[in-house]
C-alpha cells in the first residue's frame, strides 16, 4: 500500500465515492465522528439526515485503501426563495493528517460538478471569517465573497457568506439573495422551543 512517511494514504490510494443510502449505519456514524471535530457548533443526527436522505447524491466521500472515512462534502440543492436553483455546500471535513493534498477540492469540485449536471444556477456556503485555509480554498475555486454574517455562528464568530455564479446573469436573480440559510431542526421531543441551526462550517 502506497503511503507517506507518516503512514497515510497518498492521495493517489484514495477512492472518491458517492454516498451510499444502504451503507448509512457504515458511513454516518465516521461522517459525524470527522466533522464534529472542527466544527463551531455541534449537530445532530437529524441534521445529517435532513441533508442526506434528499441529496445523498450531493454527498461525497474520501476513503483511504482501508475503507476508512478521510473526507467528506455534504451539500443540497433546491430553488432560493423562489429564485436561482442554489446549492448549498453544508459540511466540509478532512482528517488532519491528510490535509493540504487538494482532498477538500476535489470533494467540493465533484459536489459541484453534480449540482451543474442537475442544472444549478449558482453554489452558495457559510465559511468562518477566521478560517482562512476554507477561503482560499473556495476562493481558487471561483465563489466570491457576498456578505459578511457578524456572529453567525454559535461560537460568537462572524462568517462570510460565499457565492459561486454557475450561469451568466444569475447574480440579478432574486432580491433576497443573502439572507442566512437556516436547516430546520427536527421538532423538539421535549417540549423545548425548537432552534434553527446554521448550516455549514466548511473545514479544510
Amino acid at each position: 500500500m502506497a503511503s507517506t512517511s507518516n503512514d497515510t494514504a497518498t492521495p493517489s490510494a484514495l477512492r472518491y465515492i458517492q454516498y451510499d443510502p444502504s451503507r448509512e449505519n457504515e458511513y454516518l456514524t465516521a461522517m459525524r465522528q470527522l466533522i464534529s471535530k472542527d466544527l463551531s457548533e455541534p449537530y445532530s443526527i437529524y441534521v445529517y439526515r435532513y441533508f442526506l436522505y434528499q441529496w445523498g447524491d450531493l454527498c461525497f466521500l474520501a476513503m483511504d485503501p482501508n475503507d476508512k472515512l478521510v473526507g467528506v462534502v455534504v451539500s443540497k440543492l433546491e430553488p432560493h426563495r423562489g429564485g436561482p436553483l442554489r446549492g448549498y455546500i453544508a459540511m466540509l471535513a478532512v482528517r488532519e493528517e491528510y490535509r493540504g493534498q487538494g482532498i477538500a477540492t476535489k470533494l467540493v469540485r465533484m459536489a459541484i460538478d453534480k449540482m451543474i449536471e442537475r442544472d444549478a444556477d449558482e453554489v452558495a456556503l457559510e465559511t468562518e471569517v477566521v478560517n482562512t485555509a476554507a477561503m482560499k480554498l473556495y476562493e481558487r475555486l471561483g465563489f466570491l465573497r457576498s456578505k459578511r454574517l457578524h456572529r453567525y455562528y454559535l461560537n460568537g464568530n462572524s462568517a462570510y457568506r460565499l457565492v459561486l455564479y454557475l450561469k451568466e446573469g444569475v447574480g440579478s436573480m432574486g432580491a433576497n439573495y443573502d439572507y442566512p440559510v437556516p436547516v430546520p431542526a427536527p421538532p423538539p421531543a421535549t417540549g423545548q422551543p425548537q432552534a434553527q441551526i446554521p448550516a455549514g462550517y466548511p473545514v479544510v
